[in-house]
């Protein structure tokens, strides 16, 4: 009986390893044990980071509200608490779009805020 040997699987998971390390600087993306070692690093930012990313975008949205809010001589928190008085519901994601492209839109927002 002939020895089993593992040299097809073996290559497939090696050229695996090395295709998603392409990119990476020097021989992290020529060495296994270096890519093996590098990708599971990158890996593991890119999960971390596809939650941070979620933050991150609602913070960039709360920027821009507090910054339009600022322009029209309110704070954010009167704002969003106001909005939330007058049954105003409106996302974050929409308020920040319409602070930068549609000013006049925010603004009427912003005075029946103030009412």
């Amino acid at each position: 009986m002939a020895k089993a040997r593992h040299s097809v699987a073996t290559r497939k998971r090696k050229k695996k390893v090395l295709k998603s390390a392409k990119g990476f600087w020097g021989a992290r993306s020529t060495q296994y044990q270096q890519a093996r070692r590098i990708l599971l690093h990158a890996l593991t930012y890119a999960y971390r980071d596809r939650r941070n990313k979620k933050r991150e975008i609602r913070s960039l949205w709360i920027v821009r509200i507090n910054a339009a809010c600022r322009l029209s001589g309110i704070s954010y928190s009167v704002f969003m608490n106001g909005l939330k008085k007058a049954k105003i519901n409106i996302d974050r994601k929409i308020l920040a779009d319409l602070a930068v492209r549609d000013i006049h839109a925010f603004n009427k927002l912003v005075e029946i805020v103030k009412k």
